[in-house]
């Protein structure tokens, strides 16, 4: 459970020990998705009239293709957040990083703030492995799995060079 009760919270603290699962309508298309549930946790209190503090971690990880190769590639991302709550009237919410709270809400819910941290952490490219030779330009093989049998390409550019250095 992401959602928590205003009204309580102004009282005590909670506890979050929660997961938000990749079919969860809260993504969009062309997020990137975690490859199985987002573990969040943390402590949400009150930091005065309608504002509230949340330190937590996020803990997953996400498929995406690899940069070099276009095979699957697994990301482990992890993070540990401090994000500040505001009501609407709050002078603060004009500053980025303070997520608002819309008039008249009764429930604060961490999932927007979590998406958005997600995508901020989910890095924009991943390599399968670090040594990936990734595919030939001319075939499209994959040189992971070997050689190809494509000759080698030839640069006209460094032809001059190539005189001066068989001399």
């Amino acid at each position: 459970m992401l959602s928590f009760d205003i009204q309580s919270l102004e009282s005590r603290a909670v506890v979050v020990n929660a997961e938000l699962r990749p079919d969860d309508p809260i993504w969009q298309e062309g997020d990137p998705l975690p490859s199985g549930p987002l573990h969040v946790s943390g402590r949400l209190s009150s930091a005065g009239q309608g504002r509230f503090y949340w330190h937590g971690q996020i803990d997953g990880a996400a498929v995406m293709p690899c940069r070099r190769c276009l095979a699957e590639a697994k990301v482990e991302v992890h993070d540990d957040l401090h994000l500040i709550f505001a009501g609407a009237g709050d002078e603060e919410t004009d500053d980025p990083d303070v997520y608002r709270i819309e008039p008249r809400a009764r429930e604060l819910d961490l999932r927007p703030a979590v998406r958005e941290q997600w995508l901020l952490d989910v890095p924009g490219y991943a390599l399968c492995r670090e040594d990936c030779q990734g595919l030939c330009p001319t075939c499209g093989a994959d040189l992971n799995e070997g050689e190809c049998e494509c000759p080698p390409a030839a640069d006209s550019r460094w032809d001059a060079l190539r005189k001066i250095d068989s001399k």
